[in-house]
């Protein structure tokens, strides 16, 4: 692939041979020794001032479509993407994600601002500087950080990390005194847009810890920290105290609760049980007892065989002797009878 070396620049500032026209002179090819993108994820991005590029080779300027149908393996497509990235989420992550995928041989560099920058230009952050650089180098879609980045992308910044494009969504970024911070990147035709997920982003974050601010110092005064710590004053400590004192005591009530149901649906349980098991019991207990003592049950049988028995022991039988004399006895009263 030729290459071109020239101290040129456009009308919009952008070296020439970072811009839309195409290269005024070409020389013989020289290897590329930029480093490459990560083909491990074991440990985390370098900052740029660690990689020590000391790649020899001019930086050609690359169209889109040249970008976007591959680029020698020796010659990764450099795409920068920048911003503040406080409180890193997974809008930030996705927008990473697509600057990675721009192109089928990215490297992707990731430019943070320092807090210095950021409070002059945006506001105060969550996270500080060296927390915000840490978490962009765990991020998988990078391949390098660039520490205290420019808050308005400068042709010296581009040349010196050898940008190919710069990946922002396409929102207009007024900023600095500017109407687009990228306008003149958008005119040298080194802009590549990404798009914004809808629903997440640092403000909202901001604004659910804003709305809710009771519960979270709640919380972590819960955890140990001091009142001090939170910026809390001490009217407020012991009414937080006291609310979570309040939500113990009703966690406590509540555990009591649905301790008392379980120990009353299991008391149903076996009621219904022992309910079932008398039943069966009592019907079987009356029809024994209707067989034994029933109208035909087998005590009433029992009990006249036994009276039987008895009547014919106290009652035995005449014998034939007495019932002739008794015979005789009678006529002879009858015979004196007129």
């Amino acid at each position: 692939m030729p290459v071109v070396t020239t101290d040129a620049e456009s009308e919009t500032g952008i070296p020439k041979s970072l811009s839309n026209e195409p290269p005024s002179e070409t020389m013989e090819e020289i290897e590329h020794t930029c480093p490459q993108p990560r083909l491990t994820l074991t440990a985390p991005a370098p900052f740029a001032d660690e990689t020590n590029c000391q790649c020899q080779a001019p930086h050609e300027k690359l169209t889109i479509a040249q970008a976007r149908l591959g680029t020698p393996a020796d010659r990764p497509v450099r795409v920068y993407a920048d911003g503040i990235f406080d409180l890193f989420h997974s809008g930030h992550a996705r927008a990473l994600m697509q600057a990675k995928t721009l192109f089928p041989n990215s490297y992707l560099l990731v430019g943070v601002c320092s807090d210095d920058l950021t409070h002059k230009f945006k506001g105060f952050t969550v996270m500080n500087e060296a927390e915000r650089y840490e978490a962009l180098r765990h991020c998988r879609y990078v391949d390098e950080v660039i520490r205290d980045a420019p808050w308005t992308l400068t042709p010296e910044f581009l040349e010196k990390h050898k940008i190919d494009f710069v990946a922002h969504d396409d929102i207009p970024y007024s900023s600095a005194g500017s109407d687009d911070v990228y306008k003149h990147i958008k005119e040298a035709g080194m802009f590549v847009p990404t798009q914004r997920t809808e629903g997440i982003s640092t403000s909202d974050i901001i604004t659910r810890i804003v709305r809710d601010y009771d519960v979270y110092a709640r919380r972590n005064l819960q955890r140990g920290y001091t009142a001090k710590e939170l910026n809390v004053s001490f009217i407020n400590e012991k009414r937080y105290r006291f609310q979570n004192q309040v939500d113990k005591m009703k966690e406590k009530v509540k555990n009591v609760e649905e301790r008392s149901k379980e120990f009353v649906n299991r008391v149903e349980e076996k009621s219904h049980d022992l309910i079932q098991k008398w039943e069966e019991k009592s019907r079987e207990f009356i029809g024994n007892f209707l067989e034994l003592f029933g109208p035909d049950g087998a005590w009433k049988q029992m009990f006249q065989e036994r009276s039987s028995r008895m009547l014919q022991a106290l009652s035995p039988k005449q014998s034939p002797l007495k019932s002739w004399a008794r015979c005789r006895d009678f006529q002879l009263d009858n015979l004196h009878k007129p």
